[in-house]
């Protein structure tokens, strides 16, 4: 099957009964750059050591004023590339904290042990962020072939200082854990493992073999965007693996999308619905049909404006089985 066009696929928009609606903003979820010290075969955002993407001091500003100014706001979540490696990052962990919300550091873990992060688990926990960190599987051989040679390691060594300093035990230090597929090589596709029963896999395992604790385990999707797509296209099964979302798709997954509480802002303050849109470059518009930034959502003094969700075909990613958030399966 073709790797780039599928003409036998519905399209998102047209799958679903009506337009997607958002419902009240209480998350702020933040890119903060491409910069990342690894460069993972799955990554929708394509970080890595050789990008320089950053935000702009603008920006955090402006960012650091809707936290101040918002307290419908609940969740202030912050992710890249390595989001720690990214201009802006301590400055808005303490605007929110001061707000009393809650911060979600995106963590790859092996930051840590990067010249001038090693300070990071107890700044974290000084803070009481939630770290959430991709552990792709339980084994070593499944995280090294994708995030890299050494990688497993690293993050076992960093799950342990985190628990040294209460994460996985203290109920203001919570660490989550994020699972996702390998990248499918051929048209035998599957869905994401049941949630409940991977998390037990994992934490039978990292307690048996590593003595490690953790609070939550969450499934993501592989959604074919950035080096996913890429990595579909060369093997030519794209429109394949589209279309094995799409025959999967599970309406009861709509109202838990992500994308209806959710704000997501790039390094240049441009708003999107959600993540992927933003690495699409699919922005949300405001009602005058301009496309919506940080800027003028201060101008507006509202952070509920936006219409309608813009989606895309990848939506399938989201609504597929028991469906795929940053927060893990959906129903």
């Amino acid at each position: 099957m073709s790797s780039t066009i599928n003409t036998s696929l519905t399209p998102f928009a047209q799958k679903i009964a009506a337009p997607l609606v958002k419902n009240k903003i209480t998350v702020l979820q933040v890119n903060l750059g491409r910069k990342c010290n690894l460069a993972c075969t799955h990554c929708h955002v394509e970080a890595s050591p050789k990008r320089t993407e950053e935000l702009a001091p603008e920006v955090c500003q402006q960012l650091i004023a809707i936290i101040d100014r918002f307290p419908q706001i609940k969740t202030v979540d912050l992710t890249g590339g390595a989001p720690e490696m990214n201009y802006g990052f301590r400055p808005i962990v303490e605007a929110a904290r001061r707000n009393g919300k809650e911060v979600i550091v995106r963590s790859n873990l092996t930051i840590f042990f990067v010249p001038g992060y090693e300070d990071l688990p107890e700044y974290f926990a000084s803070n009481q962020l939630r770290v959430t960190a991709s552990l792709p599987c339980y084994l070593e051989s499944n995280v090294d072939q994708q995030r890299g040679a050494g990688v497993y390691n690293d993050s076992i060594r960093a799950i342990q200082r985190l628990n040294q300093l209460g994460y996985g035990e203290d109920p203001n230090l919570v660490l989550d854990l994020v699972y996702n597929p390998p990248l499918p090589t051929d048209d035998n596709f599957a869905l994401t493992a049941d949630q409940q029963k991977l998390e037990l896999d994992y934490k039978t395992y990292l307690q048996a073999h590593f003595k490690l604790k953790f609070n939550n385990l969450f499934t993501i999707t592989n959604i074919p965007i950035g080096r996913t797509r890429q990595f579909l296209q060369r093997r030519e099964i794209h429109g394949s693996y589209l279309e094995f979302l799409a025959n999967n798709y599970n309406a009861a997954t709509l109202d838990r999308v992500m994308c209806r509480n959710e704000l997501s802002i790039d390094y240049l303050g441009n708003v999107y619905d959600c993540d992927f849109n933003q690495m699409e470059n699919i922005n949300a518009i405001a009602p005058g049909g301009e496309k919506l930034t940080i800027s003028r959502l201060l101008e507006l003094n509202n952070l509920d404006i936006i219409q309608e969700i813009k989606t895309a075909n990848y939506c399938y990613g989201c609504t597929a089985g028991t469906g795929s958030s940053c927060g893990g399966a959906l129903v």
